[in-house]
Protein backbone atom coordinates (compact mmCIF):
# COMPACT_ATOMS: atom_id res chain seq x y z
CA UNK A 1 0.00 0.00 0.00
CA UNK A 2 1.42 3.52 -1.55
CA UNK A 3 2.46 5.58 2.32
CA UNK A 4 -0.14 8.31 1.47
CA UNK A 5 -3.24 5.61 0.95
CA UNK A 6 -1.69 4.07 4.45
CA UNK A 7 -1.89 7.38 6.14
CA UNK A 8 -4.83 7.68 4.91
CA UNK A 9 -6.47 4.67 6.30
CA UNK A 10 -4.53 5.36 9.45
CA UNK A 11 -5.44 8.31 10.35
CA UNK A 12 -9.75 7.26 9.09
CA UNK A 13 -8.58 4.22 11.45
CA UNK A 14 -8.01 6.36 14.36
CA UNK A 15 -10.64 8.75 14.20
CA UNK A 16 -12.99 5.61 14.50
CA UNK A 17 -11.92 4.09 17.05
CA UNK A 18 -11.69 7.55 19.00
CA UNK A 19 -15.34 7.99 17.83
CA UNK A 20 -16.46 4.82 19.66
CA UNK A 21 -14.57 5.13 23.15
CA UNK A 22 -16.11 8.63 22.76
CA UNK A 23 -19.40 7.49 22.48
CA UNK A 24 -19.45 5.13 25.32
CA UNK A 25 -18.44 7.31 27.83
CA UNK A 26 -21.69 9.15 26.16
CA UNK A 27 -23.70 6.69 27.65
CA UNK A 28 -26.20 8.14 30.15
CA UNK A 29 -25.46 7.37 33.49
CA UNK A 30 -29.02 7.14 34.50
CA UNK A 31 -29.66 4.81 31.77
CA UNK A 32 -27.15 1.98 33.22
CA UNK A 33 -28.27 -1.07 34.61
CA UNK A 34 -27.04 -1.41 38.16
CA UNK A 35 -26.00 -4.81 37.81
CA UNK A 36 -23.37 -3.82 34.89
CA UNK A 37 -21.46 -0.76 35.68
CA UNK A 38 -20.36 -0.80 39.09
CA UNK A 39 -17.50 0.25 40.55
CA UNK A 40 -14.73 0.91 37.84
CA UNK A 41 -17.77 1.67 35.14
CA UNK A 42 -17.15 1.16 32.12
CA UNK A 43 -13.03 0.71 32.30
CA UNK A 44 -13.64 -3.00 33.53
CA UNK A 45 -14.24 -4.56 30.16
CA UNK A 46 -11.87 -6.01 28.29
CA UNK A 47 -13.97 -5.09 25.22
CA UNK A 48 -13.59 -1.18 26.18
CA UNK A 49 -10.16 -1.21 26.81
CA UNK A 50 -9.38 -2.98 23.74
CA UNK A 51 -10.71 -0.20 22.06
CA UNK A 52 -8.31 2.49 23.89
CA UNK A 53 -5.92 0.26 22.83
CA UNK A 54 -6.98 0.21 19.27
CA UNK A 55 -7.02 3.79 19.28
CA UNK A 56 -3.57 3.84 20.52
CA UNK A 57 -1.97 1.54 17.58
CA UNK A 58 -3.86 3.44 15.33
CA UNK A 59 -2.48 7.14 16.73
CA UNK A 60 0.91 5.89 16.68
CA UNK A 61 0.63 4.62 13.18
CA UNK A 62 -0.75 7.36 11.64
CA UNK A 63 2.27 9.26 13.52
CA UNK A 64 4.83 6.79 12.10
CA UNK A 65 3.67 7.97 8.32
CA UNK A 66 3.13 11.13 8.64
CA UNK A 67 6.85 11.18 9.69
CA UNK A 68 7.67 8.76 7.20
CA UNK A 69 6.33 11.35 4.62
CA UNK A 70 8.16 14.54 5.68
CA UNK A 71 11.43 11.86 5.89
CA UNK A 72 12.06 12.34 9.63
CA UNK A 73 13.42 8.83 9.54
CA UNK A 74 15.21 8.80 12.24
CA UNK A 75 12.10 9.72 14.33
CA UNK A 76 10.09 7.48 12.08
CA UNK A 77 12.40 4.14 12.98
CA UNK A 78 11.73 4.85 16.94
CA UNK A 79 8.03 5.34 16.57
CA UNK A 80 7.60 2.01 13.91
CA UNK A 81 9.65 -0.03 16.47
CA UNK A 82 6.58 1.19 19.23
CA UNK A 83 3.53 0.45 16.55
CA UNK A 84 5.01 -3.02 16.05
CA UNK A 85 5.64 -3.59 19.35
CA UNK A 86 1.78 -2.92 20.02
CA UNK A 87 0.29 -4.30 17.45
CA UNK A 88 2.05 -7.99 17.54
CA UNK A 89 1.96 -7.73 21.18
CA UNK A 90 -1.37 -6.45 22.29
CA UNK A 91 -3.61 -4.70 19.13
CA UNK A 92 -4.22 -7.99 17.34
CA UNK A 93 -4.52 -10.99 19.69
CA UNK A 94 -6.22 -9.00 22.06
CA UNK A 95 -8.81 -8.08 19.31
CA UNK A 96 -9.20 -11.15 17.88
CA UNK A 97 -9.50 -12.75 20.99
CA UNK A 98 -12.30 -9.74 22.28
CA UNK A 99 -14.41 -10.52 18.60
CA UNK A 100 -14.34 -14.58 19.20
CA UNK A 101 -14.84 -14.81 22.55
CA UNK A 102 -17.31 -12.52 22.76
CA UNK A 103 -19.55 -14.03 19.81
CA UNK A 104 -19.08 -17.68 21.15
CA UNK A 105 -20.27 -17.20 24.31
CA UNK A 106 -22.98 -14.49 23.15
CA UNK A 107 -24.13 -17.20 21.00
CA UNK A 108 -23.98 -20.15 23.72
CA UNK A 109 -25.50 -17.62 26.69
CA UNK A 110 -25.42 -14.16 26.15
CA UNK A 111 -26.66 -13.11 29.67
CA UNK A 112 -23.26 -14.73 30.43
CA UNK A 113 -21.06 -11.61 28.86
CA UNK A 114 -23.96 -8.98 27.28
CA UNK A 115 -27.11 -8.94 29.69
CA UNK A 116 -30.35 -8.73 27.30
CA UNK A 117 -30.76 -5.24 29.53
CA UNK A 118 -27.91 -3.84 27.89
CA UNK A 119 -29.83 -3.79 24.22
CA UNK A 120 -31.84 -0.48 26.03
CA UNK A 121 -28.48 1.08 26.52
CA UNK A 122 -25.71 -0.03 23.50
CA UNK A 123 -27.54 0.41 20.10
CA UNK A 124 -26.94 -2.25 17.89
CA UNK A 125 -24.35 -0.69 15.75
CA UNK A 126 -22.17 0.36 18.75
CA UNK A 127 -22.08 -3.44 19.88
CA UNK A 128 -21.09 -4.82 16.28
CA UNK A 129 -18.49 -1.77 16.41
CA UNK A 130 -17.13 -3.19 19.75
CA UNK A 131 -17.19 -6.75 19.46
CA UNK A 132 -17.36 -7.27 16.00
CA UNK A 133 -15.83 -5.14 13.13
CA UNK A 134 -12.15 -5.35 15.70
CA UNK A 135 -11.49 -8.03 14.06
CA UNK A 136 -11.38 -7.09 9.83
CA UNK A 137 -9.36 -4.09 11.19
CA UNK A 138 -7.11 -6.28 12.77
CA UNK A 139 -6.76 -8.60 9.72
CA UNK A 140 -6.62 -5.64 7.37
CA UNK A 141 -3.84 -3.74 8.45
CA UNK A 142 -1.82 -7.26 8.16
CA UNK A 143 -2.43 -6.94 4.95
CA UNK A 144 -1.93 -3.30 4.47
CA UNK A 145 1.49 -3.35 5.98
CA UNK A 146 4.08 -5.44 7.58
CA UNK A 147 5.42 -5.69 11.24
CA UNK A 148 8.29 -6.77 12.91
CA UNK A 149 7.95 -9.09 15.79
CA UNK A 150 9.82 -9.32 18.68
CA UNK A 151 11.87 -12.62 19.58
CA UNK A 152 8.41 -14.79 21.03
CA UNK A 153 10.03 -14.86 23.99
CA UNK A 154 9.98 -11.51 24.89
CA UNK A 155 6.49 -11.14 23.06
CA UNK A 156 4.76 -13.62 24.98
CA UNK A 157 6.39 -12.35 28.23
CA UNK A 158 4.86 -8.53 27.58
CA UNK A 159 1.36 -10.76 26.51
CA UNK A 160 1.07 -12.31 30.12
CA UNK A 161 2.51 -9.36 31.80
CA UNK A 162 -0.53 -7.58 30.68
CA UNK A 163 -3.09 -10.09 30.75
CA UNK A 164 -1.87 -10.62 34.54
CA UNK A 165 -2.47 -6.91 34.96
CA UNK A 166 -6.61 -7.20 33.50
CA UNK A 167 -7.27 -10.25 35.72
CA UNK A 168 -5.53 -8.62 38.73
CA UNK A 169 -8.12 -5.85 38.10
CA UNK A 170 -10.89 -8.14 37.42
CA UNK A 171 -9.94 -9.48 40.91
CA UNK A 172 -10.01 -6.21 42.81
CA UNK A 173 -12.76 -5.18 41.47
CA UNK A 174 -14.56 -8.63 42.90
CA UNK A 175 -12.69 -8.26 46.15
CA UNK A 176 -14.10 -4.39 46.41
CA UNK A 177 -17.78 -4.94 45.31
CA UNK A 178 -18.38 -8.30 46.18
CA UNK A 179 -19.57 -8.51 42.08
CA UNK A 180 -17.99 -9.97 39.06
CA UNK A 181 -17.06 -8.20 36.09
CA UNK A 182 -18.42 -11.17 33.43
CA UNK A 183 -21.29 -12.98 35.30
CA UNK A 184 -19.93 -16.04 33.74
CA UNK A 185 -17.42 -15.78 36.32
CA UNK A 186 -19.65 -16.59 38.98
CA UNK A 187 -19.96 -20.58 37.68
CA UNK A 188 -16.41 -21.32 38.76
CA UNK A 189 -15.17 -22.62 42.18
CA UNK A 190 -12.05 -20.75 42.54
CA UNK A 191 -9.22 -23.25 41.22
CA UNK A 192 -12.38 -23.57 38.18
CA UNK A 193 -11.64 -20.05 37.54
CA UNK A 194 -7.84 -20.58 37.50
CA UNK A 195 -8.45 -22.97 34.74
CA UNK A 196 -10.40 -20.44 32.73
CA UNK A 197 -7.65 -17.30 32.89
CA UNK A 198 -5.19 -20.41 32.03
CA UNK A 199 -6.99 -21.66 29.50
CA UNK A 200 -7.89 -17.92 28.18
CA UNK A 201 -4.30 -17.05 28.26
CA UNK A 202 -3.66 -19.78 26.26
CA UNK A 203 -6.09 -19.05 23.58
CA UNK A 204 -5.16 -15.61 23.26
CA UNK A 205 -0.95 -17.07 22.89
CA UNK A 206 -2.52 -18.87 19.99
CA UNK A 207 -3.96 -15.90 18.29
CA UNK A 208 -0.54 -13.67 19.14
CA UNK A 209 0.78 -16.89 16.95
CA UNK A 210 -1.72 -16.31 14.31
CA UNK A 211 -0.98 -13.10 13.94
CA UNK A 212 3.19 -14.03 13.57
CA UNK A 213 1.79 -16.75 11.11
CA UNK A 214 -0.08 -14.38 8.56
CA UNK A 215 2.17 -12.14 9.27
CA UNK A 216 5.11 -13.97 7.80
CA UNK A 217 2.86 -15.87 5.47
CA UNK A 218 1.95 -12.54 3.41
CA UNK A 219 5.21 -10.38 3.97
CA UNK A 220 7.43 -13.17 4.66
CA UNK A 221 10.24 -13.65 7.55
CA UNK A 222 10.75 -9.40 7.17
CA UNK A 223 14.00 -9.63 8.55
CA UNK A 224 15.20 -6.43 6.32
CA UNK A 225 16.90 -3.73 6.97
CA UNK A 226 15.03 -0.71 7.86
CA UNK A 227 14.61 0.87 4.38
CA UNK A 228 12.07 -1.64 4.03
CA UNK A 229 9.36 0.74 5.75
CA UNK A 230 10.50 3.53 3.30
Amino acid sequence: MEISTLTMYHCLAFVWYFFITYSITLLRTEERPSEVFLYGGQWKYLTVLNLVLQAVFYGVSFLADVLRLIKKLRCAKSVISSRDLLFSVLAFPVSTFVCISFWTLYTYNRELVYPKSLDGVIPLWLNHAMHTAVLPFALLEILATPHRYPAKKKGLILLGFVAFLYISWVLWIYSVTGEWVYPLFALFSPAGLAAFFAGSLGVIISFYNFGEFLNRMIWGQYKVCFHFYL
